[in-house]
């Protein structure tokens, strides 16, 4: 080699070893991107972007031995949400959380932490042990991969088997040496003794009982949870005995069924219409018709809660007033939300029967889909399709993430939103009025397509019905429409009114309930008024996207908006009229009329009168929160 060429292969490796990040930290001013890695202070780990071998369309975050010929991972971040856009970024948010995100700006993946320290920094290391942490300016650690393992322990890791009988943490194996989504095989201990350690695989409770079922020597079968009241890990398991009942205790708390083999007993066909009939019969108290037609799949408690790792709080995605709402995976791999509703609440028992009721009976795509239902003792659970997006209030009301809903998005789910309420007033075999149309209820998919949720206050019209009256107005306040707020009279132009507030928040980014936010306007009703009467409807439109966006449409939205909450239910138009305005721009709009301002006002004590009962706008039934 001629030594004139050193120096220029010494510069050609500065560039190169330039356009690698190479240290072992990543701070806020500084994101990783693929073909970024983050390598500990040893040299013995390494932390980026990796797409296994013939999947070369899935990203994943990962960690692996650096110096290894051949890739060795040992964890996973997002490895049952893989990103498939070309490239993607992770980085700290100012809420001091990891945030993994697509080429598009869709969360794929994020850590949670209850750190709510103002003007606080926080920098994410990678430790020579092989664990991730994510540290505080002054060294607290608020979060590490060593508490969130997947399918490896490192020699260092703490590794916590147990907590007060309760199985605490999981290995669950890949589904495939390509594939690192969560198979079938997982392992940890048994919590009620040390001396055992159990692989599971994947066990729902029928195919527990077909088990025994197929074998001729089985006398008994348990399908056990090894922590009845806990919320840490999936806890379940088959228990089958042959020939002889031989390991068998009489326990007085935890205790589990045992089901005995008897000749003329129920097979799982007569159980499963046993449990049909149950449910009928529960529905009956309020659909008077029985509708015996009505079709739901009814899915097992003991599924629900092997979908949900018992209920385990970190697959928590929100709660409201009628219970919580659960991330779950079913057998199959199917993921879904499960919302489960609070134990002994009258009102989580309307809402369930309501939601049952209806959306078995409805179906379209811009309507959240319920798969399946369940009742279990007092436990009452629904079963919907997983939204991955969440709500619309978790992008348009945060500074972060609201500038990832770009005009063409947001036209998008204006008029998904519209055609959904179009199909519930009138495509539908019934007539439906949803009452709590909100941002938190719409909810998001991959695709950013809307889906209108939570039916529990909807109401049926007949078909010669045009409005009803109330006693109990139920919703959230500066959605509802005056006749509905101040005397409980509801119709489907109660639904247009708070559709025309929703589609001002989507263009404005203010939120009904913060008139602090609107200079000399007590609402944003009002705001947006007078803005579009004195011509200046482009400063209803947020920064974010006004340099992108065609400010005639989005004028003529806000006109369609400002005619959808009228005060007079006359003056508004029906939703059928509503899409056609918003899908053809040469229909000519009518002039809206001057809104009025009409302020809260409930019952005072021990008089007469109406019972109104409201909520403001972050505090609605069953509202998800972003993790």
């Amino acid at each position: 080699m001629d030594v004139a060429s050193l120096p220029v292969l010494a510069f050609l490796f500065l560039i190169l070893s330039s356009l690698c990040q190479c240290n072992d930290q990543l701070t806020q001013a500084k994101p990783l991107s693929p073909g970024s890695m983050l390598i500990s202070e040893g040299g013995v780990f390494a932390l980026g972007f990796f797409s296994p071998a013939n999947s070369s369309k899935n990203l994943y975050i990962g960690i692996w031995y650096h110096n290894v010929p051949k890739r060795t991972v040992v964890w996973v971040a997002n490895r049952d949400n893989p990103i498939t856009t070309p490239s993607g970024r992770l980085a700290i948010t100012n809420n001091l959380e990891l945030l993994l995100s697509d080429s598009k700006g869709l969360t794929i993946w994020t850590t949670t932490n209850n750190v709510t320290i103002e003007g606080a920094g926080a920098f994410a290391v990678l430790l020579n042990s092989g664990n991730f942490v994510l540290r505080l300016q002054n060294g607290t650690e608020i979060w590490q991969s060593f508490d969130h393992p997947t399918d490896t322990i490192l020699p260092t890791m703490r590794f916590l088997l147990s907590y007060r009988a309760k199985v605490a943490t999981r290995l669950v194996a890949w589904k495939g040496p390509n594939d690192p989504s969560s198979g079938d095989i997982s392992s940890s201990i048994d919590p009620s003794s040390d001396l055992q350690v159990f692989i599971w695989r994947n066990k729902s409770f029928d195919q527990c009982e077909a088990e025994c079922s197929r074998n001729c020597s089985c006398l008994a079968y348990a399908y056990a949870y090894l922590s009845n009241a806990g919320t840490m890990g999936d806890t379940s398991r088959c228990l089958v005995w042959t020939e002889v009942l031989i390991d068998m205790g009489k326990a007085t708390i935890a205790s589990e069924n045992l089901y005995l083999r008897l000749g003329g007993s129920p097979g799982k066909r007569q159980q499963k219409e046993i449990q049909k009939r149950r449910m009928l019969e529960y529905l009956r108290s309020t659909d008077e018709d029985g509708d015996r037609n009505i079709e739901f799949p009814l899915i097992s408690f003991q599924d629900i809660v092997s979908a949900t790792d018992n209920f385990s709080e970190s697959n928590m995605l929100g709660k409201g007033g009628f219970g919580k709402v659960y991330k779950g995976v079913l057998q199959g791999a199917k993921v879904v939300a499960i919302k489960r509703l609070g134990k002994g609440s009258r009102q989580g028992t309307e809402e369930f029967r309501n939601e049952v009721i209806l959306i078995a009976k409805l179906q379209h795509r811009n309507l959240v889909k319920l798969l399946g239902c369940c009742i279990h003792e007092d436990e009452k659970l629904l079963v919907y399709e997983y939204l991955s997006n969440k709500s619309l209030d978790y992008f348009l009301f945060d500074s972060e993430r609201k500038p990832m809903l770009q005009w063409p998005t947001r036209h998008k789910i204006i008029q998904g939103v519209a055609r959904g309420i179009l199909y519930l007033h009138q495509d539908s075999r019934l007539t439906i009025i949803h009452r709590d149309l909100k941002a938190s209820n719409i909810l998001l998919d991959k695709e950013m397509v809307p889906k209108i949720s939570d039916f529990g206050m909807a109401r049926i019209f007949c078909s010669d019905q045009h409005q009803a009256n109330t006693n109990r107005v139920v919703g959230t306040y500066g959605y509802m429409s005056p006749e509905y707020a101040m005397e409980g009279a509801f119709s489907v132009k109660s639904d247009t009114y708070s559709f025309g507030v929703l589609l001002l928040e989507v263009v404005s980014e203010l939120k009904i309930s913060s008139p602090h936010l609107i200079m000399d306007f007590p609402n944003l009703i009002l705001y947006a008024w007078n803005l579009w009467k004195d011509g200046k409807t482009e400063k209803l439109v947020d920064s974010s996207v006004k340099e992108n966006c065609p400010l005639d449409e989005v004028s003529r939205f806000i006109h369609i908006g400002l005619l959808c909450v009228q005060d007079s239910p006359d003056c508004r138009p029906l939703m059928s009229e509503v899409v056609s305005m918003l899908e053809n721009k040469t229909i000519q709009l009518p002039i809206p009329t001057q809104p009025m301002y009409f302020a809260r006002r409930d019952v005072e004590p021990g008089r007469n009168g109406n019972n109104r009962a409201f909520s403001s706008n972050d505090m609605g039934f069953t509202e998800l929160e972003g993790r």
